[in-house]
């Protein structure tokens, strides 16, 4: 499943996101969602979520 709806997103679920600063080199990193940012039912470039470390990125794939 692709991070692009919100409806598929809950918290405590394993995703890979991209963080801002790995945009361009599309490098993702593993974690569990701890808050969902993004208010909009839906993003075309990935629902913004904070995880449980703190990091803060937009969900590329939900595992």
């Amino acid at each position: 499943m692709d991070g692009t709806r919100r409806s598929d997103i809950i918290q405590g679920i394993e995703v890979n996101i991209v963080l801002k600063q790995d945009q361009r080199s599309g490098k993702l990193t593993h974690g569990f969602v701890k808050d969902i940012l993004t208010k909009s039912s839906s993003h075309t470039h990935g629902i913004k979520v904070r995880l449980e470390d703190g990091q803060v990125g937009r969900v590329k794939e939900v595992l």
